[in-house]
């Protein structure tokens, strides 16, 4: 199996800033300001599936490189920065015999980095593909990579709630349904709910918890009708209610405001493809665009962080050319 192999070496990259006013809609208006757009990294030939993470003072970003969109040679790499402007390559994970996607990182409840992605595995094989976790203490030294799930089960997103984890992987063979997983050290997930759900081709999703305990899932479908879900449940995560959100999304990915309100960051379809930021009201299930960011043509999988009063985003995009990695800065006021 493949390990990490570090390469080093800073970067400076010429950041574009962006000021744009924005006046939401739903139950309170405010202003919303996209502070800066900055590309963090663009060397490799396609640079894409973000998330972004801040961790002992530090940020990281984690992203597929390859030849292309899909490609053979498709590896997972780690970035970080102390300011989110100079960026240094911390780590390149690799894997035999496979393309690495969509790189995922969280903390565990021990402190340590989680790195987890999907291995398409070149055929023939036994299997189209394996979810993979690795773990790390600082970013750059990286432990052998960890087999998670069913093979053929793409377990997209982990999130943990009170020392246990929880993903929902989806059905790679045909996409007949998603899968909830939970797993009490990382490395060791079992269903939780064998089929969470199975209508309209379910795939990528993304998870998290309220603060009383609630879970709420975004759900994108593809198949027929192919507009969004989301779900709730209550402990133990066993019985689910699904409500249609009537939009097709892509890369979904969900984030808490300080004040209680929920930001989704997806690709939207309609006039054009592009990376956009929205608000979910759970109650009413439903989705409001309030800014596009810029992109177009491939792009999507957005990591969120709340930093400093600022909403951090990292997507990436092929709207400048071909597909780089973004970061940018968006000043959301809070409720009071």
């Amino acid at each position: 199996m493949g390990l990490a192999t570090r390469v080093a070496g800073a970067i400076e990259l010429l950041g574009v800033c962006l000021t744009v006013s924005l006046v939401t809609t739903g139950a309170a208006q405010s202003n919303v300001e996209l502070v800066e757009v900055r590309k963090i990294w663009d060397r490799a030939p396609h640079n894409a599936f973000t998330d972004l993470l801040r961790f002992t003072d530090k940020w990281f970003c984690v992203f597929r490189e390859g030849k292309a969109h899909v490609s053979p040679d498709g590896a997972l790499r780690v970035i970080t920065s102390e300011d989110g402007k100079n960026w240094t390559s911390a780590a390149l994970l690799t894997y035999p015999q496979a393309d690495l996607r969509d790189a995922k990182i969280t903390v565990t409840p021990d402190n340590r980095l989680m790195l987890s992605g999907a291995a398409a595995l070149r055929q023939p094989a036994e299997f189209k593909h394996q979810s993979l976790a690795w773990f790390s203490k600082e970013g750059r030294e990286w432990s052998e990579p960890v087999k998670i799930g069913d093979p053929n089960i793409w377990l997209w997103r982990v999130a943990w709630r009170k020392k246990t984890a929880y993903s929902i992987g989806y059905d790679t063979a045909a996409e007949k349904f998603v899968r909830l997983y939970s797993s009490q050290d990382g490395r060791r997930f079992d269903p939780l709910v064998s089929s969470l759900f199975d209508e309209g081709q379910p795939n990528e999703t993304s998870l998290f918890f309220q603060p009383d305990d609630t879970a709420l899932c975004l759900l994108r479908r593809d198949g027929n009708a192919a507009s969004a879900k989301l779900g709730l449940a209550r402990p133990p995560y066993t019985n689910w209610d699904w409500r249609d959100l009537g939009v097709k999304i892509g890369g979904p990915h969900m984030i808490r405001l300080p004040d209680g309100r929920i930001v989704a960051a997806v690709r939207l379809y309609d006039n054009g493809a592009r990376t956009s930021l929205m608000w979910l009201d759970s109650d009413a299930a439903r989705l409001t665009e309030f800014l596009k960011l810029p992109s177009g043509g491939d792009t999507s999988y957005a990591g969120l962080a709340w930093h400093e009063g600022l909403l951090w985003v990292s997507y990436y995009s092929s709207h400048e050319g071909k597909a780089c990695v973004y970061l940018a800065k968006v000043r959301i006021p809070l409720n009071p």
